[in-house]
C-alpha cells in the first residue's frame, strides 16, 4: 500500500523551514501532499493562488510532492486522498505542546491518522512566516541587500515572486 502523507499549513509565505520539512518528509513517504488550508482566524498577506505558485516553484524538483489547496478539516482531506500520515514541523517546546493537542484531536476524528513530528533543522529554528511578512512589509525585498537578507528565510525560487508583490 502506498504511504501518503500530508503537510498542511497556511504557508503565508512558504519558508526555508517549510521546504526543509518537505524535503525530509518526501524521503520518508511514497507521496507527500503539501496542502494550503485557510485558517478563519488568520488574515493573509498572500492570496491562495500566489501561495500555491510559491510552493510549486520551491518543490519543483521533488517528484513525489504534490501541492493542493483545501478547506475544512485536515483529516477530511486526508480521508479523501487516503493519506494516513500528517507531517508537522517542530521548532521548540511551545510547538510540541500545541501540536500534541492537535494530533490527539486528529486521532479522535480519524483513528488511522498518525502524526509524524519532524524537528526543524538548527539553521531554521528561528525562521517563520511571521518574520518574513514583517520583512516584506518594511520593503526588504526592494533592493539587492534586502534580497540577500530574504534569502536566509525563503527559497531562492520564490524571492522574485515576493519582490514583485511588495
Amino acid at each position: 500500500m502506498k504511504k501518503i502523507a500530508v503537510f498542511a499549513g497556511s504557508f503565508d509565505p512558504f519558508t526555508l523551514g517549510h521546504l526543509d520539512i518537505v524535503k525530509r518528509a518526501s524521503a520518508l513517504f511514497d507521496e507527500l501532499r503539501v496542502v494550503i488550508f485557510e485558517n478563519a482566524s488568520k488574515k493573509y498577506m498572500l492570496d491562495e493562488g500566489t501561495r500555491m505558485r510559491l510552493i510549486q516553484k520551491a518543490v519543483k524538483g521533488l517528484k513525489n510532492v504534490k501541492v493542493d489547496c483545501a478547506a475544512g478539516l485536515t483529516v477530511d482531506y486526508m480521508k479523501m486522498v487516503k493519506a494516513k500520515y500528517l507531517v508537522r514541523g517542530i521548532r521548540g517546546a511551545a510547538d510540541v505542546e500545541y501540536e500534541q493537542s492537535i494530533a490527539w484531536n486528529n486521532k479522535v476524528l480519524y483513528p488511522e491518522c498518525e502524526t509524524v513530528f519532524l524537528s526543524s533543522s538548527p539553521e531554521h529554528l528561528r525562521v517563520s512566516s511571521t518574520v518574513v511578512r514583517e520583512l516584506l512589509k518594511v520593503g526588504v525585498a526592494k533592493n539587492a541587500d534586502g534580497k540577500k537578507i530574504l534569502a536566509k528565510y525563503v527559497p531562492a525560487e520564490v524571492i522574485t515572486i515576493l519582490s514583485s508583490i511588495n
